[in-house]
């Protein structure tokens, strides 16, 4: 199949479309993938990839449109399908540039991946309370009093943490990687004042690893009330 250009330095090609929902900006992505140098004079891949979440066994899941992913795998996986399977080739203006990531990806390198679409993981918010002040932007540092339980067969477990029990709420910069992925994406827009539920799937939370009370691969349940939009 022919080469598609997104954009210059970025083109594509597609082995399997995906019949899933689409990949939009915003969206929380859940793929799997494999990359290669590429040899620009040769017009092959090195024989060795320098990383894959294949071999890994685990995915990778970040936002789309935040900046947390070079800018040639946020413009070429936007528009796919979840079950889509794409290859793309990234110039270095739109993957690492002069600086490389030493050691495994030399300066100015141009990049080969293989991409899949595994999911596109959603956080369920339940409104209890609707705000009336200015909606959190990104990048905004916000004040939010929150109580955390395991989510167990449709219900609140444990209760493994609360800044209510502490009298303090917690400060942070949205949408920057400070908080786990669920509450950057589920706070985003909301407006101050709002108390609201969120039931968060464990690949927007601590994912296999999990962390101190939490078990791995558990879904959470966060009471939260954004107190405070903006400050310093």
């Amino acid at each position: 199949m022919p080469w598609l250009e997104i954009t210059p330095g970025l083109t594509y090609v597609d082995s399997t479309l995906g019949q899933g929902d689409t990949v939009e900006p915003g969206d929380f992505v859940l793929a799997h993938y494999t990359g290669w140098v590429w040899n620009t004079e040769t017009g092959a891949k090195a024989e060795t990839p320098f990383d894959s979440s294949v071999e890994r066994g685990e995915p990778i899941g970040f936002p789309i449109g935040r900046g947390m992913v070079i800018s040639g795998w946020e413009q070429g996986i936007t528009g796919m399908h979840v079950g889509g399977k794409r290859t793309l080739l990234i110039s270095p203006d739109l993957a690492y540039g002069p600086d490389g990531r030493p050691p495994v990806i030399p300066a100015n390198a141009t990049l080969m991946f293989d991409v899949e679409i595994v999911d596109l993981p959603r956080v369920r918010i339940e409104i209890l309370t609707a705000g009336t002040g200015p909606a959190a932007e990104l990048g905004d540092k916000i004040s939010v009093h929150y109580t955390g339980w395991l989510w167990e067969d449709g219900a609140k477990g444990e209760q493994f943490d609360s800044s209510r029990d502490r009298g303090r709420p917690y400060d942070f910069s949205l949408g920057r990687g400070m908080v786990i992925p669920g509450w950057d994406m589920a706070l985003l827009g909301m407006a101050e004042g709002t108390s609201a539920r969120l039931i968060i799937p464990s690949v927007m939370g601590y994912g296999s690893r999990g962390t101190g009370s939490i078990p791995p691969n558990s879904t959470l349940c966060f009471d939260v009330e954004l107190v405070k939009v903006g400050g310093e």
